[in-house]
């Protein structure tokens, strides 16, 4: 039996020209009709909410440190949150996504391999 042409190998996903396995689960490129990249912006309630208090605590009979210390925990949290990428498959059975990661290159590759391995189509 001839060895399948392997199109991708990186951050654990493997693309062949009959398959995308990832995470442990292998997926027939036979059955997805489209490849994707779905981005996914994080809430920013979370840090929003701690910074405002912290603003609206320097108005208050609070200790000025705590209301700065609020102030910068809201501002690193918003600083510290990152984007989603996924790699969203689509078939037969309806959309699923395949794939997460940070890193909107590596998404990217993944769903260009898989759309280069199943002849270009979208």
């Amino acid at each position: 039996m001839a060895e399948e042409a392997i199109v991708l190998n990186e951050g654990g996903v493997l693309v062949s020209a009959a398959s995308m396995t990832c995470k442990g689960k292998a997926f027939a490129l036979a059955d997805i009709k489209s490849a994707k990249v779905l981005e996914k912006a994080p809430s920013r309630k979370g840090p929003v909410i701690v910074a405002a208090i912290g603003v609206l605590s320097l108005g208050l009979r609070v200790p000025p440190l705590f209301a700065a210390v609020l102030l910068v925990i809201g501002i690193a949290w918003w600083f510290l949150q990152k984007t989603m990428y996924s790699v969203v498959l689509a078939g037969a059975s309806g959309e699923q996504e395949a794939f997460t990661s940070k890193d909107s290159a590596l998404v990217s590759r993944i769903v260009a391999a898989v759309n280069a391995a199943r002849g270009g189509k979208s």
